[in-house]
């Protein structure tokens, strides 16, 4: 089973921006695509935007032109940059595979709170 480790979350005054990191130690992380979800309190989780093994991604409307997702193959990371957040975007933040129909266990997630 794949472990993720995501960080990076935090306050931010909305129009603010935050970069999550997602690390996926020890598994064949550049073979799938990855995703980032969000789960804000009492919704569902919710994939955010995803990128395949070669670089394509694809978002959320109620992110686009706003969030960023990327990979570093060789370091077993993707991220998320996040800019002109909003407080509807508050929500524990996790990263897992994406596009294969399952998931791995999900990891602890990284909060971000966007507050004045």
């Amino acid at each position: 089973q794949v472990q993720f480790v995501e960080s990076g979350g935090g306050l931010v005054q909305p129009g603010g921006s935050l970069r999550l990191s997602c690390a996926a130690p020890g598994s064949s992380f550049g073979l799938y695509a990855m995703g980032w979800y969000r789960q804000a309190p009492g919704k569902q989780r919710d994939l955010v935007g995803d990128i395949t093994s070669s670089g394509t991604t694809t978002y959320a409307d109620s992110v686009k032109g706003r969030f960023t997702v990327s990979r570093d193959n060789p370091k077993n990371t993707v991220y998320l940059q996040m800019t002109s957040l909003k407080p509807e975007d508050t929500a524990v933040y996790y990263c897992n595979v994406a596009r294969l129909g399952y998931f791995h266990p999900w990891g602890q997630g990284t909060q971000v709170t966007v507050s004045s």
